[in-house]
């Protein structure tokens, strides 16, 4: 498995993938109702908007094994300065294999070679506490609570994480996230 930068061609596997996940990782938490719909159909309008619309200001990088996309995180530059980890997603059934790891090491180091001084941030669902658990033993800290209302009418509560400028260029977290590559 290598790790690249994201191109117009993953957009349908990655689609696909944003899609499964989201049914495996929200299943209980969101409407059931929403996420038997048209959950691919959403996604693969979200990211080919994402690819026709790429500047230097958001990067999507992909795990590859082979053929196959088996994970991405996608990073944008908001408007107060700060990186949002938008997306951080390993393929079902590949969680826990190292996917997400070596998707966050890569998109660290590379905040913190391009980005250098700027903090990144995610936003989780609070039921999610698998990706919680995750996140926080990869250095990130909680800094905000709320609650997050989606476009198909529901609202869930949500939660902030950060690595701080200093914290992204941090040896520590790099060799936390190495610990857990296979």
């Amino acid at each position: 498995m290598h790790i690249r930068v994201g191109s117009r061609g993953d957009v349908e596997q990655i689609a696909a993938l944003h899609a499964d996940s989201w049914r495996t990782a929200y299943a209980g938490i969101m409407p059931d109702s929403y996420l038997s719909g048209p959950l691919v159909a959403e996604k693969l309008a979200l990211w080919q908007a994402r690819a026709a619309e790429h500047t230097a200001a958001s990067r999507l990088f992909v795990a590859v094994d082979g053929l196959d996309v088996a994970g991405f995180a996608y990073t944008t530059l908001r408007s107060d300065g700060r990186l949002l980890l938008d997306n951080l997603h390993a393929r079902p059934g590949r969680t826990g294999s190292g996917i997400g790891g070596r998707l966050l090491r890569h998109t660290l180091t590379w905040a913190a070679a391009e980005h250098r001084g700027r903090d990144l941030y995610l936003e989780v669902l609070r039921a999610n506490t698998r990706a919680i658990a995750f996140y926080e033993r990869h250095g990130a800290r909680r800094t905000g609570e709320r609650l997050y209302r989606f476009g198909q009418g529901f609202t869930l509560p949500e939660v902030e994480y950060t690595w701080t400028s200093k914290a992204v260029a941090a040896d520590e977290i790099r060799v936390a996230v190495d610990r857990e590559r296979p």
